[in-house]
């Protein structure tokens, strides 16, 4: 099922007292997101589902969002990308009620807010395609994640003992949470 987002964009915001630009990403932005997930520490990158820094799921990233089966917002800093949050769907019929929200915020951005605004506009968004419920989910051990995912309604949905292995070999407890979206 594809997403149809009728969201305004450009849209400007205020975090932490700097001006940012809200965009939809594109498929042109391959670069942009590539040179900003290579500016992340390795810590930021442990745990992420897919390997951002490399083009080939770059590549099929914003293919799936020309097919209107991702959506993932931008914040931009002028021309530097600040952060990102993204809305995942997948097609299988038993779980086309489901979302799932993924961001990213550069170091640069953390504990303006920017997290939170990212959050809400995947909701909105999900709200929006008529998505019943959006899940996220992330190593016990992120304690600011599951932070700024309480404080916006999440709900501990789950915790996965050793579910997720890192590149050194160790193993790490997955906690799921999950919002559900108002009608």
């Amino acid at each position: 099922m594809k997403l149809d987002i009728q969201r305004s964009y450009p849209r400007t915001v205020d975090a932490g007292g700097r001006s940012l630009t809200l965009r939809p990403m594109t498929a042109s932005d391959g670069e942009l997101m590539l040179g900003f997930a290579r500016s992340l520490p390795e810590e930021d990158l442990l745990f992420l589902p897919m390997d951002i820094t490399r083009p080939d799921v770059v590549s099929e990233w914003t293919a799936l969002i020309e097919a209107s089966l991702r959506f993932t917002v931008l914040a931009m800093d002028g021309n530097d990308l600040a952060g990102y949050g993204s809305l995942h769907r997948q097609e299988t019929q038993w779980t086309r009620h489901l979302g799932e929200i993924r961001l990213i915020v550069g170091a640069p951005f953390r504990g303006t807010g920017l997290g939170g605004i990212l959050a809400r506009e995947i909701l909105d968004t999900a709200q929006e395609a008529g998505l019943r419920k959006i899940v996220a989910q992330m190593p016990r051990d992120q304690a600011s994640a599951r932070s700024v995912f309480r404080k916006l309604g999440f709900e501990l949905e789950s915790m996965l003992a050793d579910w997720v292995i890192d590149t050194a070999g160790n193993t790490h407890d997955l906690v799921i949470m999950a919002y559900v979206v108002d009608a």
